[in-house]
C-alpha cells in the first residue's frame, strides 16, 4: 500500500529527529520511541500531532498530569521573582515545601528535609547519613533483592540488579542483598555492624509488589534492636501514589512503623526536578552536620515552587480520595481483561502480570507495549510478563475506559 503524503511527511519527520537524536545525544537510554512535542492533562502529542494517553506519567512524574494550570502557574511566577540563588541563602519557597512535608508527615520536633535533585542523589545523602549512624563505623548495609534505588554508585550498590552494577565493578563496599519478603534471612542478615536497612514499601522497578504482611515490620523491630537505620525509599510510592501522602502511611503498607530517614523525589515536582531525604527526629537529622553533604541546586526556588504547587493541589483536588477511587474502578476492570492475572500494587502505581496465551506462551511485555504505543497509549513494560501503569493522579474513568477496551486486542496481538 502507497503512503500517503501526509504519512510520508510524518514518517520523514521522525527519521529526522532521531538522527539528530544520535547525533548530539548520548545513546545511554537508547533510541527515543518518540519526539514529544506537547502535553495537557493525561495526554502528550508527538512532532507528528498524534495523541497518546500518557500511562505513565514521566514513570510516575507528573503527578498533576501535563501543564497543570496551578504547576504552570507556580513556576511562572517564581521564575519571574527569583530563579536560582546559592545554599548560603533561603527561599520562601523552599522554606514552604519543607514545611508542607513536615505537615503531612506529621513529622516530630527536630525533623528536617535536604532538598537535592533527583531520586537517586536523596538515597545517596541517606547513604552517606547511614556511614554515620551509631556513630560510624559500622561497614554493612542491607537492601533487598528487587530493590532499585538508582545509578550514582551509593544507590547503585544498593540497587538490585546485577547487569546496572557489573559494569562499574567494584562498587560502593558493604552492601549486602538480601531475599524478597524473607524475615528469616534479614534476621540472619542484620547485626551490631548493621548501618541501615533500606526499603522500598513498594517495589517498582521489579514489576510492582508490595512486601509480604509484617515484613516492614519486622524491618523497623530489628533496626531498632541493633540501632541501626530503617531508610524507606518513596521516591517511587510517594506523593499520593498510592492512594497516601506517603505509602507507608497506608496501615496495609506501612503497617504503622515510623521510618529514621524517608527519601523522595519524581512526583514531589511534578515534572520539575526535585529529591528530598526527610529524617525523622533530631538524632537522625544529627547524622549530617554542617559542610558533610551539599548540592549546588538543591532547594532551587523553582523546583520547591513547583512541589509546593504539587502539595497544595493534591490537597485542594482531593486527589488522594481521587485516586483510591480511580483505582477501585479500574483494578476490578483490567480484572476482567482475558489476559491479565494477577494485578499488582494500590492506588495508581499497578503492576499488571500478562498470563500464557492459547499457545502457553506468555507475552512479550516489549511487543504489548509497542503495539499500545502505535494505538496512542503509553505503558511500561517493565518486565518479562508484567507491565506498570503510573498514570497522573488527575486521570479520570473516562480517559481510562478506551485503553481498557484495547487491552485485550494489544496483549492477543
Amino acid at each position: 500500500m502507497t503512503e500517503t503524503t501526509d504519512q510520508a511527511q510524518a514518517s520523514d519527520q521522525a527519521q529526522t529527529w532521531r538522527d539528530d537524536f544520535s547525533r548530539v545525544l548520548s545513546p545511554v537510554f537508547g533510541s527515543p520511541q518518540l519526539d514529544i512535542v506537547r502535553g495537557e492533562g493525561s495526554y502528550v502529542w508527538d512532532a507528528s500531532g498524534k495523541q497518546y494517553l500518557d500511562l505513565l506519567a514521566g514513570i510516575a512524574v507528573n503527578a498533576l498530569g501535563h501543564c497543570h494550570p496551578a504547576w504552570v502557574s507556580a513556576i511562572t511566577e517564581q521564575a519571574s521573582t527569583l530563579g536560582h540563588i546559592s545554599n548560603f541563602f533561603t527561599s520562601p519557597a523552599q522554606i514552604g515545601l519543607a514545611e508542607k512535608l513536615h505537615e503531612i508527615l506529621d513529622l516530630p520536633a527536630g525533623s528536617a528535609v535536604f532538598f537535592s535533585n533527583s531520586g537517586t542523589e536523596a538515597n545517596e545523602a541517606a547513604f552517606k547519613m547511614a556511614r554515620r549512624a551509631a556513630g560510624g563505623g559500622r561497614p554493612f548495609i542491607i537492601a533487598v533483592e528487587g530493590a532499585f534505588h538508582g545509578r550514582t554508585m551509593g544507590a547503585l550498590a544498593l540497587t538490585a540488579k546485577e547487569a546496572y552494577r557489573a559494569p562499574f565493578a567494584p562498587g560502593v563496599p558493604g552492601v549486602v542483598h538480601v531475599p524478597y519478603g524473607d524475615v528469616e534471612a534479614l534476621e540472619a542478615a542484620i547485626n551490631e555492624n548493621t548501618a541501615a536497612v533500606f526499603v522500598e514499601p513498594v517495589q517498582g522497578e521489579v514489576g510492582v509488589r508490595m512486601h509480604p504482611a509484617g515484613y516492614l515490620t519486622a524491618v523497623r523491630e530489628l533496626t531498632t534492636k541493633v540501632g541501626a537505620l530503617m531508610v524507606l525509599d518513596e521516591v517511587q510510592s510517594g506523593i499520593g501514589r498510592t492512594g497516601s501522602w506517603f505509602a507507608h502511611q497506608d496501615p496495609e503498607i506501612g503497617e504503622g512503623v515510623t521510618p529514621d530517614i524517608i527519601t523522595s523525589a519524581k512526583g514531589l515536582g511534578g515534572g520539575m526536578p526535585i529529591g528530598a531525604t526527610i529524617t525523622v527526629g533530631d538524632a537522625n537529622t544529627g547524622l549530617l552536620e554542617a559542610g558533610q553533604h551539599g548540592t549546588t541546586f538543591g532547594g532551587n526556588p523553582l523546583s520547591c515552587a513547583a512541589g509546593l504547587a504539587v502539595l497544595e493541589t493534591i490537597e485542594k483536588d482531593n486527589l488522594l480520595d481521587h485516586v483510591t477511587e480511580i483505582s477501585d474502578w479500574l483494578k476490578p476492570q483490567l480484572a476482567k481483561v482475558d489476559g491479565i492475572g494477577e494485578i499488582a500494587g494500590k492506588g495508581l502505581l499497578l503492576g499488571l502480570e500478562l498470563t500464557p496465551g492459547e499457545d502457553g506462551q506468555v507475552p512479550d511485555s516489549k511487543a504489548v507495549a509497542a503495539r499500545a504505543l502505535e494505538a496512542g497509549f503509553i505503558i511500561n513494560p517493565v518486565a518479562p510478563g508484567r507491565l506498570r501503569l503510573a498514570p497522573p493522579l488527575t486521570i479520570t474513568t473516562d480517559e481510562l475506559t478506551p485503553f481498557v477496551d484495547a487491552l485485550p486486542g494489544l496483549i492477543a496481538g
